[in-house]
C-alpha cells in the first residue's frame, strides 16, 4: 500500500461524508425522526448508528479517542445512547435525535478526525493485521471478516469497511427512507 491509496480513500470519505452533509443539510428534525412503517427504524437510527460506529472504529485503526461522551449524549439527546449494533430493530425503531443542530456538529467533528486521521497516515502500515484470524465472536460475522478471509484484517481492510463501506451502507438507507417521507435522493 502507498501514499496513491491513502490519497484515494481519503477522496472517497470525503464524497461519503459529504452526502451525510448534504442529506442533514435538506431534511427536518420531524423527517429524521418520523417513522414510516410500524416496525422500521428511523432515519434517527441510520444517522446515529453511522456517525457512532465511525467515531468508536476510528480508534481501532490507530486514530484518535472517541468524541462521543455523556456530554454530547446531553446536547444532542440521543433517545438511545448506543450505535445498536447489539440491538434489535425493535428497540432500535424509538432512536431519535433532540438536537439536530448539536448532531451535525457531532457529525463533523467525528468527520473531520477521521478524515485528519486518513491524511495522516503512514502508508507502510496500512497492510498491518489489526484483527487476526480466527476471528472473535464479535467480529466473525462481520463484513470486515469476509473481507480479512484467513489473513487478517488489516489496517486498510478495517478503513475500508468499518468506516467507507459502512458509510455507504447506510446511506443506501437513509436514501430509500427519504424517498419514503418525501423527499429526493442523494445522488442519481
Amino acid at each position: 500500500m502507498d501514499a496513491d491509496y491513502r490519497s484515494s480513500l481519503l477522496r472517497r470519505l470525503r464524497a461519503v461524508h459529504s452526502l451525510y452533509y448534504d442529506a442533514c443539510a435538506t431534511m427536518s428534525l420531524e423527517q429524521v425522526n418520523q417513522v414510516v412503517f410500524p416496525s422500521a427504524v428511523p432515519i434517527a437510527f441510520s444517522l446515529a448508528h453511522q456517525v457512532l460506529i465511525e467515531d468508536a472504529t476510528t480508534v481501532a485503526t490507530g486514530g484518535p479517542a472517541p468524541q462521543f461522551n455523556a456530554a454530547w449524549a446531553q446536547r444532542i439527546g440521543f433517545s438511545i445512547n448506543d450505535h445498536g449494533k447489539a440491538r434489535g430493530v425493535q428497540e432500535m425503531m424509538h432512536q431519535r435525535i433532540e438536537d439536530f443542530d448539536a448532531f451535525k456538529e457531532f457529525q463533523r467533528l467525528v468527520f473531520v478526525a477521521t478524515e485528519g486521521h486518513v491524511a495522516t497516515l503512514d502508508p507502510s502500515t496500512l497492510n498491518d493485521v489489526l484483527v487476526t484470524f480466527p476471528y472473535p465472536p464479535e467480529v466473525a460475522n462481520t463484513f470486515s471478516a469476509r473481507v480479512g478471509a484467513e489473513n487478517g484484517i488489516s489496517r486498510s481492510d478495517a478503513l475500508e469497511s468499518w468506516i467507507y463501506q459502512h458509510a455507504l451502507r447506510h446511506m443506501g438507507e437513509i436514501e430509500h427512507a427519504r424517498a419514503l417521507v418525501g423527499l429526493t435522493g442523494m445522488t442519481s
